[in-house]
């Protein structure tokens, strides 16, 4: 039997701040919305650029310092696997989902975030002191609502 993969490798720019929660056992969850883009022929000798979103979820310690350093805007590397959630909406209506789990973010430009005046690390993804910025210490329900995709005229780059 041939072997299989699922493997998610992106660079992007985030869509807007990132949403830092909590389950109830206390782990850090991050979910962003990440913009690519590519370049395709259309017409002759015409191009146009397309944006695909991608909604990521980080767990850990790499979900806090993405809360502390991330910000809409920010060029990152994302590393993953594909993930596809199922529930049903309080209509009985059967929902899915699909987000890149990430194994692996790193932050690709050296922009300060304008907030707090702290510069991601280089390569590294340690807590800083005071604690990632929140949104909501909220612990993740189980039945997880689609996240938004921004408009195209809010594309961060």
């Amino acid at each position: 039997m041939a072997k299989t993969m699922n493997k998610v490798i992106l660079i992007g720019r985030l869509g807007a701040d990132p949403d830092i929660r909590y389950t109830q056992s206390g782990t850090p969850v991050v979910r962003f919305n990440l913009a690519t883009n590519e370049r395709v022929p259309v017409g002759e000798g015409n191009w146009e650029d397309r944006t695909e979103w991608h909604r990521i979820v980080v767990f850990g310690k790499q979900a806090e310092a993405c809360g502390n350093y991330l910000a809409k805007g920010r060029l990152v590397y994302v590393e993953g696997r594909l993930r596809t959630n199922q529930w049903e909406d309080a209509q009985g209506v059967r929902r899915y989902t699909t987000e890149i789990v990430a194994s692996d973010v790193g932050f690709l430009d050296s922009g300060r975030d304008a907030a707090e005046g702290t510069q991601a690390p280089q390569g590294s993804y340690q807590r800083t002191q005071g604690g990632p910025k929140t949104n909501s210490d909220a612990p993740f329900p189980d039945a997880l609502p689609e996240m938004s995709t921004p408009p195209d005229d809010d594309i961060p780059f």
